[in-house]
């Protein structure tokens, strides 16, 4: 990242009722590793499941060659699909140890942990995540949360089929719908993204973000030195009721000096004007992270074409920086400019092209190829149901556009 080392701080606690410290957390400073799991199980059971899932998760990672010779060399992009496949290991491994010994044990039976898993790798972070323990990003004064909960309580709150009081009433609602233990396997949450200088993580247990809003966890992330955050953090979940096990873990990206300071800015731009398109306006931070990592930019020179005419569409593109010509023949249709997008509907279908595309300066582009965007939403099905319901919003509105034309071209020839 920078000459200098990622910094991180983390203070756990046992709260003001429990009476077993169930949470547990581990950080590989040399392999910048940060890990929490919140044990469930009662008695002796939850710290064992923990503890011993944050262990194997990171034997499971030392042992796994490919991840480890990205590790050494700090080359996440070329090795991006083999931590992604590791982490998914690590988690495979972890659920299975811990269920064994649930097995093996009657009294630790049906024992298990959430788990989430934070791993720097050159510029790109990666998180595995199970259960309802979550991860924060700090980044240009704002709080986003990365993680999506595995819980009842999530999943009644995104079908909307209940209203707030209804759900609060419910005596399940904390129930987890994943976690590492229960089972012998599980389907964690496992994903990559950009990590930029200065931007600051959050990973912590339910019995701390319970008390929290997120506008409020901005206001302790701008206000509070790092080194203080976790345990003040901490110590205002147990002013608040503390009725849970508590754990914070915060850890910091270095600030970057000249090329690295291109890429924050450059990172942030695409996701800027990726959310200004009308496409993504209902997508969340954390999905817009996810819609990133399927682009690729591209630079044209000036008076490079882009696409052409006729031929099949089967990518979208988003202007960077620079001003490119929409054009039939010598007819120009349009000019474009930063935060200006064509070809959308190539996501959805192959159809020709209806006019050609050149670089009328050098000229930068994003752009997303629709085999990328299947397999996003194949995956993503609340990112799907967003895009879909995009989609039909951008069809109405240009037919809506084009009925008025004809409308027009009627009343002139009237």
């Amino acid at each position: 990242m920078s000459e200098s080392a990622i910094l991180f701080w983390a203070t756990t606690d046992i709260g003001r009722v429990r009476k077993h410290n169930e949470d547990s957390f581990l950080i590989d400073k040399k392999r910048n590793l940060f890990i929490v799991a919140d044990g469930m199980g009662g008695h002796a059971a939850g710290d064992v499941a923990s503890q011993m899932a944050t262990k194997e998760f990171r034997e499971a990672l030392l042992e796994d060659s490919a991840v480890g010779a990205a590790i050494e060399t700090q080359s996440a992009k070329e090795q991006r699909g083999s931590i992604l496949f590791g982490l998914e290991g690590a988690v495979q491994r972890a659920c299975s140890a811990v269920f064994g010994a649930g097995e093996a044990d009657p009294s630790k039976r049906g024992m298990g942990t959430t788990l989430d898993a934070l791993l720097i790798v050159g510029h790109r972070g990666f998180i595995a995540h199970v259960g309802d323990s979550r991860v924060y990003l700090y980044r240009q004064g704002a709080v986003h949360q990365l993680t999506e909960d595995h819980s009842v309580l999530n999943e009644l709150r995104r079908r909307g089929k209940m209203s707030r009081e209804q759900i609060e009433a419910l005596d399940y609602k904390n129930a987890v719908t994943r976690a590492i233990g229960v089972y012998q396997s599980v389907e964690p949450d496992v994903f990559d993204f950009d990590v930029l200088p200065g931007d600051r993580f959050l990973l912590c247990s339910d019995g701390l973000y319970e008390y929290f809003e997120e506008h409020e966890l901005g206001r302790l992330f701008a206000e509070t030195p790092d080194e203080a955050l976790s345990e003040k953090l901490v110590a205002l979940a147990n002013e608040r009721g503390g009725k849970d096990n508590i754990t914070a873990l915060v850890v910091r990206i270095p600030e970057a000096h000249g090329k690295f300071v291109e890429l924050a800015e450059e990172v942030n731009l695409k996701l800027e004007l990726l959310h200004r398109i009308p496409l993504f306006r209902f997508v969340s931070y954390q999905e817009l992270v996810r819609v990133l990592n399927i682009t690729t930019t591209r630079t044209y020179a000036a008076g490079e074409p882009i696409v052409h005419e006729g031929d099949e569409g089967d990518e979208f593109f988003v202007v960077l920086r620079g001003h490119v010509r929409v054009h039939s023949g010598d007819n120009t249709l349009a000019e474009l400019r930063m935060g200006q997008h064509f070809g959308e509907m190539a996501l959805i279908d192959s159809s020709p092209r209806s006019a050609s595309v050149t670089a009328v300066t050098e000229s930068r582009l994003l752009s997303i190829r629709r085999s990328e965007f299947y397999a996003l939403i194949a995956k993503e099905h609340a990112i799907a149901t967003k895009l879909l319901w995009s989609f039909c919003g951008v069809l109405a509105q240009r037919l809506r556009a084009t009925s008025e034309q004809l409308a027009a071209l009627k009343a002139d020839k009237n």
